[in-house]
């Protein structure tokens, strides 16, 4: 079994995705090590500010609004630019909670912010695979769910 893997897809704005985990391997959990978005429709002539969250939770954390006491709440990215020589310069940021063992499917929320037409978000997450007790499985499902059943 691949220790790491990668998932990455592109969502249009204000749309959401599921991240399938239903079929990975039994006795094992994922920890998201690393979530990154980038633009997606013409980048040097374009203003965007795009966000995106993903979560454990039965519904998405809204990625420009993120309540980081949604304890489903796994991840949040943002990056902006501005294809404008008066705002030349942009930003990114990403927040990971890499201690939190996944065993379900994730939602991602992916927006673009600025006014005008919003562009499609790219994203990209790395997983490692994390073999887990009997113990472990049971008391990270049992989490899962609560958080799920919320």
């Amino acid at each position: 079994m691949k220790k790491d893997f990668v998932i990455r897809g592109q969502t249009a704005s204000g749309e959401t995705e599921i991240l399938e985990f239903g079929g990975y391997k039994e006795g094992y959990a994922y920890i998201m090590t690393e979530f990154a978005i980038y633009p997606s429709t013409d980048i040097g002539a374009q203003h965007f500010e795009l966000k995106a969250s993903i979560t454990a939770a039965k519904t998405s954390e809204d990625p420009s609004n993120p309540n980081f006491n949604n304890d489903g709440l796994i991840a949040v990215a943002m990056i902006t630019g501005y294809g404008n020589p008066v705002y030349p310069s942009g930003d990114f940021t990403s927040v990971v909670n890499d201690t939190f063992l996944i065993t379900q499917n994730l939602i991602l929320a992916a927006v673009d912010t600025f006014a005008g037409a919003p562009m499609a978000v790219n994203w990209q997450c790395r997983f490692k695979a994390v073999k887990m007790t009997d113990a472990q499985a049971a008391v990270t499902n049992f989490r899962q769910f609560s958080i799920f059943d919320e």
